[in-house]
Parts: structure tokens; C-alpha cells; sequence
């Protein structure tokens, strides 16, 4: 009885330690497990050398639809700060025929990938001398009950937290060409969330909202409420919508209202769906955020599902400061229900 009792014990101290194995791999390597570290070569030493880097993902299951990537770690080359753009380092993400960018730093952030029969490939193009870089990402093959829902490049799960775009850096550049949903799952109890900046200065979008109306204004295009031309020429994020400048960089959160958190203020303010320049509260002009010293303001919404679309243009140096197009650290709280 005892000798079978230690064997019992041994078997499942074997299994234990199987299930808690740490599975890795690097340049060169496969993705064939449910759940695998693909570090940089020698994590955690940094590489300063140019280098190219490929890994495939091989599903692991037919039941197998998405892949969840956590970078625990990653720090490559930042985008060109007047463009946005990834020209020297930058991973890419290859899933049938969608191919996603990234560079910079972007330790702590997730993103959700779909996978099909084909394997994923992620590249690293590591093109600069000078750069020190290093990655650790966790890659988790899901299920479909376990998938984050359709269109949403990342997913929150929690009550409350921190949601920033890639590459948020109080000194660095949002991405250009990328346009995405950061989703929130909604909580039993909850019927609606709110959205206020993480500080004073953590909401970047593009310079000043009146420079970027007068670039709009500048191109000459009338759009339907779908973005398409109606009339004139012109292509990009240069458009004007029945007469209404939109932003060339914007965050677009669905909304009921906003209330400017500032004492004696306790009146909402107009719902704008559209939020860009300094401010997340996109109704007070630039102008009277700074003569009333308003920076930071509180967004509320009931639409569902929670989630705010990030949609950032074509790359170009617009001249504005680069201070300026930092991009958006907000927290989130979900609220209860009120009967």
C-alpha cells in the first residue's frame, strides 16, 4: 500500500513537473506547444548588431484559432519620430495574407492574432548598429471559447486598469498605420465604463486639434459618415465630413457623455465620438484647455461592446512637435448598474 501510494506521488510529481516546464525558443525555431517563450538570443543580454530573426507557429490543434502574444519584454528600434513609421527596426507578424507591424517598446502590452491552417511566421528586421534590444513574448494557442472577440487586436478582461496604445512612451511616437480595437470584456454587473487619462500629459494624439481641422480643411474632400469621397480628389486622413474637420490621428470611443473633472464644474459636456490633440475630452478647444488649465477630463459610455478603436494614418511628417504625438495612457473603470 505504501509503495503504491509513493508511486501515485511520483507519478503525479512527475506530471507536475512536465505541465510546469518551461517551454523557449528563439531565431530560427518552432512554435509546437500551447504555451512557449520566444526570447531574443541570449535574453536577457541585448543585442547590438543587425540581425534578421524568424520563428514559424504551427497550430497545435484544429480547435485552434487565435494566438494570444504577451510581451513580457520588448524593446527594439522606435518608429521614425517625425513619421511614425517602423524604417529600421520594426517585427512583423504574418498571418495568411494580413501582415502586422511593431516596433519600439512594448513591455507589458498584448496583442490577438487569428491563425489558420498555415503556420504564423514573426520576423524581426533588426537593421541599426546602434540599438541595444531584447524580447521575451509568451505565445498562447487558444480555442475558439477561449478567442478574444472578432476584430479586436487586444482584450481586457479586468474591472478596471491601464489601456495605452503601442509604444507609449512619455518620449516616444505612436505607430502610424495602424488602426484597431483595444476591447474590454463587460463584467456581470456592469452596464457602462469610464475613461480618464493616466496623468496630465498622457493624451498625445497629433498636436493641437485646430492645426490638424486646418490641414483637413486645407484638402478640399467631402466624405460620406462611412469615410468614403463623395466629391473633389484627394486620399488619406485629409477629409472633411458635412463641414466637420476630422482629426488626421484620432481615438474613437463610443459615448454618452464627458465631464470635465474641475471643481464647480458638474455639467456634461457634448458627446464626441472623435478624440484627438492634447486633451481625451475633444469638445473644449486647445486654446481653453490651456486658459482654464483643463487637462484632464472624464469620458463615459454605456454603448456595447466597451472598446475603443486606435486609427492612425498613413505616415507623414505633418510638422507637428513630437512631444505632441506621444499617444494615449488612459485608465478604465467599469460601472455597476443602476436600477
Amino acid at each position: 500500500m505504501v509503495v503504491r501510494q509513493e508511486m501515485i506521488f511520483s507519478k503525479r510529481y512527475l506530471l507536475q513537473e512536465v505541465s510546469s516546464a518551461r517551454v523557449t525558443t528563439s531565431c530560427g525555431g518552432e512554435v509546437q506547444n500551447n504555451l512557449t517563450y520566444v526570447t531574443s538570443p541570449g535574453f536577457p543580454s541585448l543585442i547590438d548588431q543587425p540581425m534578421n530573426c524568424s520563428i514559424l507557429v504551427k497550430k497545435i490543434d484544429q480547435q485552434v484559432s487565435q494566438l494570444k502574444i504577451d510581451f513580457l519584454h520588448f524593446n527594439i528600434g522606435q518608429p521614425n519620430r517625425k513619421t511614425g513609421i517602423c524604417d529600421e527596426d520594426v517585427l512583423l507578424l504574418r498571418s495568411g495574407e494580413k501582415t502586422f507591424q511593431l516596433c519600439g517598446w512594448n513591455s507589458g502590452q498584448h496583442i490577438y492574432i487569428d491563425i489558420c491552417e498555415e503556420p504564423v511566421t514573426i520576423n524581426f528586421r533588426l537593421s541599426g548598429n546602434l540599438m541595444s534590444r531584447m524580447w521575451e513574448m509568451r505565445i498562447i494557442q487558444l480555442g475558439f471559447e477561449q478567442r478574444a472577440p472578432a476584430g479586436c487586436l487586444q482584450y481586457l478582461q479586468s474591472n478596471n486598469g491601464i489601456l495605452k496604445t503601442l509604444n507609449y512612451l512619455p518620449n516616444g511616437r505612436y505607430l502610424a498605420n495602424h488602426d484597431y480595437l483595444i476591447c474590454i470584456r463587460q463584467q456581470y454587473g456592469m452596464c457602462s465604463i469610464s475613461y480618464s487619462p493616466c496623468t496630465n500629459e498622457s493624451f498625445r494624439i497629433g498636436g493641437s486639434r485646430a492645426k490638424q481641422y486646418n490641414m483637413t480643411t486645407s484638402s478640399n474632400i467631402a466624405v460620406q459618415d462611412n469615410g468614403q469621397s463623395e466629391t473633389g480628389s484627394g486620399s488619406g486622413p485629409q477629409i472633411i465630413a458635412f463641414g466637420i474637420g476630422r482629426c488626421r490621428d484620432r481615438i474613437l470611443i463610443p459615448c454618452d457623455f464627458e465631464e470635465f473633472i474641475t471643481p464647480g464644474n458638474d455639467v456634461a459636456g457634448i458627446c464626441d465620438l472623435e478624440h484627438c490633440g492634447i486633451s481625451l475630452c475633444s469638445s473644449v478647444g486647445d486654446s481653453d484647455l490651456i486658459s482654464r488649465n483643463i487637462s484632464t477630463c472624464h469620458v463615459e459610455t454605456s454603448a456595447l461592446p466597451f472598446h475603443i478603436r486606435v486609427a492612425f494614418g498613413p505616415g507623414e511628417d505633418s510638422g507637428i512637435s513630437p512631444e505632441d504625438n506621444t499617444g494615449m495612457c488612459l485608465n478604465y473603470e467599469q460601472l455597476p448598474c443602476v436600477i
